[in-house]
Formats: C-alpha cells, structure tokens, sequence
C-alpha cells in the first residue's frame, strides 16, 4: 500500500510515523522542528489521515506498507522515527529491512504488548450517527461518557470530517477488528536485532516503557540508547515538543 506523505524541508530524508488514531499532520510541530536539517516526510499510516483503508495492521504489513512507499519516493536508505504505533512499525521496519534505516527513533514504546482501553474509543465514535446536522459539540457530548477526557475528545476528534456527508478519516471497522494485532507484540517473521543507532525517546511522566521492556529493547536493539523527556508523557511531542526536538536533531544529527 502507497501511503499519503506530507513533506517539508531539504536535505537526507527523515521518515515520521504517527501513532493511533492521529496522522501526518499531528506530528506538524516535529516535522517543522526537524526541517531545517532533513527532508522530512511525514506517512499517514493505513487507515489514518489520507492513506487507503484496509486490513490487516500487523506491524510486518504496516511495516511494509512504509518500504513500499519508501520506494515510490525513490528513497532507498532513511533515518525513522515513530511514536506509538508507528514507533513499533518503525521498529518493524528496522528489524526486518535494516537496509531501508540508517537509524531510528522509537518515542514512548517498546517492542512489548501491551493492554488499553481503545475498543471502547472505537465503540463510541462508531456509534455517533453521522448525519448533516452534526456538529463538533454533539459529537463532543456523545464521546464524553466513555471518553473522560477533554484532550482525549479533541484529539479523536480531529478525525470527524463534518459537512454535508459527515465522516471518519479513520477507518474504525478496521481498527476494531486490527485491535489485538496493534496491541500485541509478535517479533516479525524475518526479524534480527537491529545494529544501527537506535534511540528510545519516553516520558518520565508515562508507563508504556517500562524497566521490564529494557531486556526485550536490548535484545532486538543492542546498540540503543534510552532517554526520558521531564515534564512529558504518553503524547510526548506535544507535551514537551522542544525538548523532544532537541533530542531527535541531536541523535539524527539535523
């Protein structure tokens, strides 16, 4: 699958890859941040932002929807950075196309499953009727009994296209279904530690990289340097984003 890419900048290329349910534009404050020393290239990853929709969304396919487009691009080796999703696609990719990654970047995950509640997010944007009267505030209401949080709403939010026709840019059936794959961690087939530059960027504030992850980053990633953002969690870019482009321009050298 060809991925929508946005682009910014000149110089070698550096991928980005976005995490659930966000897309290119989300990591807007990265790509600006990184531009001035790369050409940075922002993916929709499948069944986000402008890309196509479609199953599976095991990280091996996702993965190799990134090579795919990579190749469209004329790109044949790239420096890669991913947050949460696309930080284990990303890490996908290096572990089993270490000729497409020079070095990659992997922001608040790690290769490890994990267990959310998002079934329930997809559940309740399935069930608002999209129809041409619905406006931002309604869809806001319905989501705010499963959705306790205001961030958490705008954030999903982003994703409704209102108008005429009302939309998801999403794909929420495939998700649904994709759920336990998104949230697993299964080494993918053709997997080998990766030995490039490998950076491990997390809040100090999260807990989806855990001390117990250290052994499973070290043993498919054996040169990795891991490093906290103070102040951030999950969403770390946003949390703390000058930071977080601190630490990306000086590991990318950008």
């Amino acid at each position: 699958m060809i991925l929508n890419a946005t682009q910014m900048g000149e110089g070698k290329p550096l991928v980005l890859l976005h995490g659930l349910f966000g897309a290119a534009r989300n990591l807007g404050v990265l790509s600006r941040g990184l531009s001035g020393g790369a050409r940075v290239i922002a993916l929709d990853l499948r069944n986000h932002g402008e890309s196509p929709h479609g199953l599976p969304m095991d990280f091996a396919t996702m993965a190799a929807d990134v090579a795919e487009t990579l190749a469209s691009l004329g790109l044949s080796r790239v420096k890669l950075a991913g947050h949460s999703l696309g930080g284990k696609t990303a890490m996908a990719l290096a572990l089993t196309r270490p000729d497409l990654v020079e070095r990659v970047a992997v922001l608040d995950i790690a290769p490890v499953p994990y267990d959310h509640d998002y079934d329930d997010y997809v559940a309740a944007m399935l069930a608002i009727e999209l129809h041409p009267g619905l406006t931002r505030a309604a869809a806001e209401q319905a989501l705010a009994q499963t959705v306790k949080a205001a961030p958490m709403r705008a954030f999903l939010l982003n994703n409704l296209v209102l108008g005429a026709a009302p939309r998801w840019r999403v794909g929420l059936r495939e998700i649904q279904a994709a759920m336990p794959d998104m949230l697993n961690w299964v080494d993918p087939p053709g997997t080998r530690p990766f030995t490039g530059p490998a950076l491990f960027l997390s809040g100090a504030e999260s807990d989806y990289v855990t001390l117990a992850a250290a052994g499973e980053i070290g043993r498919l990633f054996p040169h990795a340097q891991c490093q906290e953002i103070a102040g951030a969690a999950h969403w770390l870019h946003a949390d703390k984003p000058a930071e977080v482009i601190a630490a990306l321009r000086e590991f990318f050298g950008v």
